[in-house]
C-alpha cells in the first residue's frame, strides 16, 4: 500500500493476559472448526466494553464466557452459558446486550450472570450470526448480522432496532459485516467489512434510512477490518486481525498512525477506557491478551440503550 504521507508507527503494549486457570486447553469446539480451521484454541477474546467504574468486559466466543477485568488487570468470570458471544454494549448499568452468533441478541445481568433472550429472531427467521452492535444517543441499537458471508456471498446485513422494538434492515448486501461505529455527529455509520477488507461509510438520512453508501477505506492481508472505535476528533480506529495492526484514520480515510501489536496478530476489537477515555484497549484474541495504547484524543462516549425487547 502506498502512502503519500507515511503514517507514524507505534506499538500497543500488553495490559493483561488471561490467567491459566481460565484457559480451556485441549478442547475442540464447533465454532473453531468453522472459524479457525479446526485449530484447538484455549480462548478467543472479543467485544471489549467498559463500565462506569473502569472495569473492562470481554467475551470468549467459543466457550460462551464473559469476563470482567479490573483496572488493575485482575480477571473475574461473570457468566458461562451455551452461546457464542461476540460484541456487546451496556443496556443499562446492570445489563449488557450481547451479539451472540448462536443465539441472536441476548441480555446479561452482570450481577447474577443470568443470560436471557433480547432478540433471537426476525419475523420467526433466525439471524445468520450476529456479530457486533452499537447504540446511538437516542437508544437505537445498530447491529451486524455476519454469519459466514464474504466476497462469495455478499448477503450480510446491518439492522437498526428502535427503542419501541421496530426492526429496520438498512443494508443487505454486505460481505461479512463486523464492527460498526458512528461519526461524532451520528450522521454517518461506519461498518467494517472483514472479508471485503474494507470499511463502508453509510450516511444516515433524516427518515432513518441510509443513502449513497460507499467504501471509505481499503486494507489488505489475510483478514480485514474487525472492531471499530471513534475518537472525539473524528478519527476512526480500526482493529485489523491478520496484520496485527490498528489503523488510525482521519476524516478522509487516510492512515495517520498504525498501532502494532506486540503480542500476536489477531487484533480483533477496540474500546476506549482509562483516565479520561484517552487509552485504546485492544483484544488480541488468539493469545487471550488485552493490549493498550495511549491516544492523543478522547474516545467518543459509548451510549447505553433504552430498548425493551424481550
Amino acid at each position: 500500500m502506498f502512502f503519500l504521507h507515511p503514517p507514524k508507527l507505534r506499538e500497543a503494549e500488553v495490559f493483561t493476559t488471561m490467567p491459566d486457570r481460565f484457559r480451556k486447553k485441549g478442547v475442540s469446539t464447533i465454532w473453531a472448526d468453522a472459524n479457525r480451521g479446526g485449530a484447538q484454541i484455549d480462548s478467543f477474546l472479543e467485544g471489549p466494553v467498559f463500565d462506569r467504574a473502569g472495569n473492562l468486559y470481554v467475551t470468549d466466543i467459543p466457550f460462551g464466557r464473559i469476563f470482567r477485568i479490573s483496572p488493575a488487570g485482575e480477571w473475574e468470570l461473570v457468566a458461562e452459558y451455551d452461546g457464542e458471544p461476540n460484541g456487546m454494549k451496556f443496556l443499562n448499568d446492570e445489563e449488557l446486550v450481547i451479539a451472540d452468533y448462536k443465539n441472536g441478541l441476548v441480555r446479561l445481568d452482570i450481577k447474577t450472570g443470568q443470560v436471557r433472550p433480547f432478540l433471537d429472531r426476525r419475523n420467526t427467521e433466525r439471524f445468520k450470526g450476529v456479530n457486533d452492535l452499537v447504540f446511538d444517543s437516542r437508544g437505537n441499537l445498530y447491529f451486524t448480522d455476519q454469519g459466514q458471508t464474504g466476497m462469495h456471498d455478499p448477503s450480510g446485513r446491518v439492522y437498526r432496532l428502535t427503542p419501541d422494538g421496530k426492526l429496520d434492515l438498512l443494508i443487505s448486501n454486505a460481505p461479512s459485516p463486523n464492527g460498526l461505529v458512528f461519526s461524532p455527529d451520528e450522521k454517518v455509520l461506519f461498518v467494517a467489512m472483514t472479508r471485503g477488507n474494507c470499511i463502508w461509510r453509510a450516511p444516515l438520512l433524516p427518515d432513518g434510512s441510509v443513502g449513497k453508501v460507499g467504501q471509505f477505506f481499503t486494507s489488505y492481508g489475510p483478514s480485514g477490518p474487525d472492531g471499530l472505535a471513534m475518537d472525539e476528533a473524528g478519527q476512526l480506529i480500526v482493529a485489523n486481525p491478520g496484520l496485527g495492526w490498528a489503523w488510525v484514520l482521519n476524516g478522509r480515510g487516510e492512515p495517520v498512525e498504525i498501532l502494532r501489536s506486540t503480542k500476536g496478530t489477531s487484533l480483533t476489537n477496540v474500546a476506549f477506557g482509562g483516565n479520561g477515555r484517552r487509552t485504546a484497549f485492544f483484544t488480541e484474541s488468539v493469545s487471550g491478551s488485552v493490549l493498550y495504547a495511549d491516544m492523543p484524543n478522547m474516545g467518543r462516549a459509548i451510549f447505553q440503550g433504552r430498548a425493551s425487547v424481550v
